[in-house]
């Protein structure tokens, strides 16, 4: 129903107005997803125990979506057995100037040049002391307006105020849309970043799993590098990918947009990515696999590749909430052919 009926009105919108449209109507009208959306599959068999966390099912959902942690729960009853929210940063802060988020119909894709617009920590934070199980991942980021060597006391002082509300962290320094971010990517200053909030973590009485999200676009040489520096930190992970900046490919009037391009055209980097960092470190820590996820097939060949769970945002928003419900069905299906 959604891609029949939903998303053709949907779409004939501007994308982000839509978007703050569609927050109003699950907020407040709840029960429309339970009269037009299938209910959520819930099987035990769909568990999983990753980084010392159990998940209901492997299926998330990517930061920057629930950007200021406003629809955690109602997105969790849509069947994700993960919310991430963010990306978050100490102040709040509008973004780049609209208009910051284009569809790509043609190519089934979208560029957003956002700028991580957010109410800022303390917002998500009162929101967040209402939870009551929504398993919730904390991406944080940096003001734009904090120059990149004082970077490291805007994502201490998230992690310390987001400390007690969620359940993992994710280091956003991968994101094209904030300038000069992805110098943090070098080695130097991302162990130091890393190494930093691992050392807060570590004195913490229950220190909480770390992350960093990786842009698709990094060499071979760099991915090497992000393995060494997650076993130098220790961190507990790595999100694979964000958002990409290449154009190669697109058929969509929108392809020269400026901003970072996610959807299906990223499809077979990101697993790509992920398959290289399972490969070369020997399956040393868990992934994360976002990128591209359109139907089953797509999370699968992830899962295959090597990450342990996945991310929808793309996908989700032009296949519709019921891509959680065939990714969990195709898995229950490879279940049930497992011997017992």
């Amino acid at each position: 129903m959604y891609k029949s009926l939903i998303r053709p009105i949907l779409f004939k919108f501007d994308p982000e107005e839509v978007h703050y449209f569609t927050f109003s109507m699950l907020k407040n009208f709840p029960f429309l997803t339970k009269l037009f959306l299938p209910k959520p599959i819930v099987d035990k068999r769909l568990e999983r125990e990753v980084f010392g966390l159990k998940f209901k099912n492997p299926v998330g959902l990517a930061a920057g979506f629930d950007k200021n942690a406003v629809l955690f729960e109602e997105l969790s009853n849509l069947g994700f057995g993960f919310v991430e929210i963010g990306t978050l940063t100490p102040k709040g802060q509008p973004g780049n100037e609209k208009t910051r988020l284009f569809r790509l119909k043609e190519d089934s894709a979208i560029i957003n040049r956002m700028g991580f617009n957010n109410e800022g920590v303390d917002a998500a934070v009162e929101r967040l002391k209402k939870n009551k199980n929504v398993l919730i991942g904390g991406n944080i980021g940096k003001n734009k307006v904090t120059p990149n060597e004082e970077a490291v006391n805007d994502y201490k002082i998230c992690f310390e105020k987001l400390f007690p509300y969620v359940d993992y962290f994710v280091v956003n320094v991968s994101s094209p849309n904030t300038p000069n971010l992805r110098e943090l990517q070098d080695k130097e200053p991302l162990t130091q970043l890393l190494g930093t909030l691992q050392q807060m973590n570590t004195e913490k009485a229950n220190p909480k799993p770390i992350l960093l999200k990786i842009a698709p676009d990094l060499s071979d040489d760099q991915l090497l590098d992000i393995i060494d520096i997650v076993k130098e930190t220790k961190i507990a992970g790595v999100i694979a990918t964000n958002t990409t900046l290449s154009r190669e490919g697109l058929n969509s009037k929108n392809k020269s947009e400026m901003g970072g391009l996610s959807g299906k055209p990223l499809t077979k980097r990101s697993t790509e990515v992920i398959r290289f960092l399972s490969e070369k470190s020997n399956r040393a820590f868990p992934i994360i696999g976002v990128g591209g996820i359109h139907t089953a097939k797509d999370a699968i060949e992830k899962l295959d590749a090597g990450a342990s769970l996945i991310q929808l945002y793309t996908g989700f928003i032009y296949e519709g909430p019921e891509l959680i419900n065939e990714i969990n069905q195709e898995l229950l299906k490879r279940a049930s052919r497992l011997p017992r």
